[in-house]
Parts: C-alpha cells; structure tokens; sequence
C-alpha cells in the first residue's frame, strides 16, 4: 500500500444471498471511527429486530491494526472472520460490512455458514466504488485576520480540508492536507508573513 494514499469504498452499499431458506443480507459501509461502527450497528438492529444474528467485521486507519469481528452467536470462526478476509482480499480500509441472517430452519453446518457469510460480503463490495484517498495529516494555523484570503486560496487550490475554524483578530484553522502535497502546502503557507504552522496532534 502507497504510504501516499489508502484504499477504501466510496460508499455504502447492499447485497443479499439466500441458502437453503436462510437470508443473508449484508451492509457495506465507509468508517472512519468506532463509533461511527457503533452508530451503523444500532441503527441495523433497530431495522432487522428480528433477525437472528447481526455479524460483522471491520478495519480502520492506514496501519490496519484497528479492527474487530462478531459472529453474534454463530459457530466461532464462522462469519466474522469470512467477512474480514473480504475486505483484506481487498486490500481496503475504513470499512465496515455487518450482515444480518434470517434462518430458514436448516442447519447450513460451518462450511456452509463460512461460504454464506464470504459471499454475501464479496457481493456488497462488487456494489460499491473501491476509491483511492489521499493521507491526511493536521495542521495548525494561526495567522492574521487579514491574510485569511490567501491561506483559502492555499486550502483550496491544494485539496485541504478545513476541519476547525476560529476567526477573531487572529485566525485559527486547522486544516488536512493530503501527504503527497504537504511541502508544496507547507512551503506555500510559510511564504506568508507571520503565519504560525504547528503539526496539530
């Protein structure tokens, strides 16, 4: 994976597979946060009450070491994992996929459980956009309230993203720059007269 930029989906999408009278329906989301994981959870149990398992898996930030699966009552192993090793297979972060399970009365054994969860993963993957995205890093600025003019057209011309603003005498803005322009960003910024530039953490 380019250190530059990261690989996720654009956005959510939904796929459905039935086995032996079971129904499967699965969930594609973009997650930038738990909680964003935890905001799509609640509201999928609150639209299936009745299913009989809400699994899922999911993957966040560039290291990929952030991530978690549920089989939600299913054999161990059994659907978590299949749906983790989707979104792996694809090289993609910042994703959840939560599928929701109707059973249909026949025991579908492990294999079967294994093969239905993968599929119906890889189904709602080949529905949405795999996007690339750039890395962004914070940035702090302070700066007069006269030079706020020329810091947006920086922001704008250089694909940043402004993420707080507070704008008095002097401005504070704290802004995304992607990685891959960050010294064209920087460097631009520093040009500008009494202009404060802190990596914000």
């Amino acid at each position: 994976m380019k250190t530059d930029f990261y690989s996720t989906i654009e956005k959510s999408s939904v796929a459905e597979f039935k086995d032996r009278g079971s129904k499967f329906i699965s969930y594609a989301y973009p997650i930038e946060t738990v909680a964003d994981f935890k905001f799509h959870l609640a509201a999928l149990k609150k639209e299936h009450p009745k299913a009989n398992h809400h699994c899922f898996a999911y993957r966040i930030g560039l290291a990929g070491i952030i991530y978690r699966v549920s089989d939600d009552g299913e054999p161990s192993g059994s659907a978590g994992r299949p749906i983790l090793g989707q979104i792996d297979s694809k090289q993609i972060t910042n994703v959840l996929i939560a599928v929701v399970r109707y059973f249909g009365g026949t025991l579908l054994g492990v294999p079967g459980l294994i093969n239905a969860y993968k599929t119906v993963a890889a189904l709602a993957l080949q529905e949405t956009t795999i996007v690339q995205k750039p890395v962004l890093i914070n940035y702090r600025l302070q700066f007069d309230y006269t030079q706020m003019n020329d810091v947006m057209k920086i922001v704008k011309k250089l694909d940043c993203v402004v993420l707080k603003q507070e704008i008095q005498l002097f401005c504070l803005l704290v802004i995304a720059v992607p990685k891959n322009r960050m010294e064209e960003v920087l460097g631009k910024l520093k040009e500008l007269r009494g202009m404060d530039v802190d990596n914000d953490k």
